[in-house]
């Protein structure tokens, strides 16, 4: 087995025990409703709701919070694409918020500041794994009545000030793809604490079917009664986003390992904090909440005015490091929004759209620098680590 640091026999058990059941479908199987009750359990929350991606949990929780056509969503700049393109898809607005300029994460102040009558929904997103001000957001949320959507695909069982995140919110959102700290592929999942945000996620994954609860995915357990011709099954919007009993068996293995994956990374970031420290190349995200973090990634700014981006990462990886990323493009920079086809589906709706640029973010994402966070152990971390620290030198 390739990644047997990630992969092991638990979750070669677990797929044998869906073969062995015969039931391979998620309307049937008991594979997803194990992994939504493990993991609801472990995040804190009431209800867990399965997907086969973590862009379509974003897209059930703004169905789940009434976004329709024309309401406003308000969103970071800088984050995943996703996160505009399932706004797109419900024919609403977005709204781009400014960031932080020591976390990087959403800005309350700016998201304030643009709330009007049409908001509807505000994505706030734990950039990298860092906790959001989310204090303040609750605060945001109870004195608006605005409904907050926590997207944690970067922050899986991040807490704040010792509770869960999934606690805090109605609805989080959390990724299962290949790059996150636990994975079934691709694959996502919610969380949710009403009963009645619950069933919405649930149906809205699940083509509207009448009988799915807040609580089970599972449908086809009466023959007799869904056999009949004179059953009713589709009561409600739903499209079919259902995670599979093949990846929910591997996010059941991947979750009995979930506290070890954080723990690594959080120990890979830490040699990495203690190499930038005192620099003055390198502005690392600022722990605002610490201990609240779960690094996805570790995550820089190059504030040196004599070195480029492209120079160093190119000393880096001469160095010995295997590369780093940079930051996405902030939303309205990527050429779907610049092209305006993000209009095509709804061009009345975006007639007058008018676009309040985030300057923050504008200034710190070219300079942002990621540095991977995914290996197998720290040693296998320590080529990045030492050529950081070369790289460093280097350029004192």
């Amino acid at each position: 087995m390739k990644d047997s640091w990630r992969f092991s026999e638990r979750e070669l058990t677990f797929l044998q025990q869906v073969l062995d059941s015969g039931q391979v479908g998620g309307m049937a199987g008991t594979a997803n409703q194990s992994f939504e009750n493990a993991f609801a359990k472990k995040a804190g929350a009431k209800f867990a709701i399965t997907f086969n991606s973590g862009t379509s949990t974003l897209h059930a929780a703004l169905h789940a919070v009434g976004v329709r056509s024309g309401d406003e969503v308000i969103m970071p700049a800088l984050t995943v694409i996703a996160n505009l393109q399932v706004v797109l898809a419900q024919q609403a607005v977005p709204v781009f918020a400014d960031i932080d300029e020591v976390s990087f994460n959403i800005c309350p102040t700016s998201v304030r500041s643009l709330v009007t009558e049409k908001t509807k929904a505000i994505m706030i997103v734990p950039l990298y794994g860092a906790a959001c001000d989310f204090d303040a957001f609750l605060d945001l949320s109870r004195e608006t009545g605005i409904p907050i959507i926590n997207d944690a695909a970067q922050a899986p069982f991040l807490t704040h000030k010792g509770q869960p995140i999934s606690s805090l919110f109605d609805i989080t959102s959390f990724s299962f793809d290949a790059t996150k700290h636990m994975t079934t592929g691709d694959g996502g999942i919610i969380t949710a604490n009403s009963e009645s945000s619950a069933q919405l996620v649930r149906k809205f994954g699940c083509l509207g079917y009448r009988d799915l609860a807040a609580d089970n995915g599972r449908i086809r357990v009466n023959k007799d009664i869904f056999q009949n011709p004179e059953y009713s099954r589709h009561d409600d919007l739903g499209l079919n986003y259902r995670m599979s009993e093949f990846q929910a068996a591997v996010g059941l293995a991947q979750l009995e390992k979930i506290d070890a994956f954080i723990q690594l990374r959080s120990e890979i970031a830490s040699n990495y904090y203690d190499i930038v420290a005192g620099s003055n190349m390198l502005m690392p995200q600022s722990q605002h909440f610490v201990p609240d973090h779960s690094y996805w990634t570790f995550a820089c700014r190059l504030v040196a005015p004599d070195v480029t981006w492209v120079e160093f990462r190119r000393k880096f990886i001469e160095s010995g490091g295997s590369g780093i990323y940079a930051a996405w493009r902030l939303l309205y920079q990527e050429e779907l929004f610049r092209s305006g086809r993000w209009k095509s589906h709804a061009e009345d709706r975006y007639e007058n759209y008018q676009l309040t640029p985030c300057n923050v973010a504008e200034e710190i994402q070219p300079q942002l620098m990621q540095f991977p966070l995914n290996q197998r152990s720290l040693s296998a971390a320590c080529s990045d680590l030492d050529a950081l620290d070369a790289t460093l030198r280097y350029f004192s």
